[in-house]
């Protein structure tokens, strides 16, 4: 099992910055990827970006790619998103998951079914 709780969210005006933390414990050394996705009222949750662990590779959806960072520690147990010249558009609440499957795709890790956990997630809140 892996928990993961995530913190860093509030109410930041457009062109702000935003960091939010993933802490993750308990069997994390399974852990191939990690994300973050995010999800608007009425909306699916959505692919924001992630990072592969045998790799340290990173994927970006492309209405963030340019403006958040995603990183970990060595440990790979927090993982970080820095968020940058914020949108209104980027409101949402952010969660972070975990993925134990390893896939060469780096594809695979854009789907809220390849991964095995999430946390409670935090309120991203950008005013205009």
């Amino acid at each position: 099992q892996v928990q993961l709780v995530e913190s860093g969210g509030g109410l930041v005006q457009a062109g702000g910055s935003l960091r939010l933390s993933c802490a993750a414990s308990g069997r994390t050394f399974n852990n191939n990827a990690m994300a973050w996705f995010r999800q608007a009222p009425g909306k699916d949750r959505e692919f924001v970006a992630a990072i592969r662990r045998r790799t340290g590779g990173t994927d970006y959806a492309e209405s963030v790619n340019g403006r958040f960072t995603i990183s970990t520690t060595n440990a790979w147990n927090t993982v970080y998103l820095e968020m940058n010249s914020l949108k209104s558009e980027d409101t949402a609440v952010y969660y972070c998951g975990a993925s134990t499957t390893y896939s060469y795709y780096s594809s695979y890790y854009y789907h809220t079914g390849s991964y095995d956990y999430w946390g409670q997630g935090t309120q991203v809140t950008v005013s205009s």
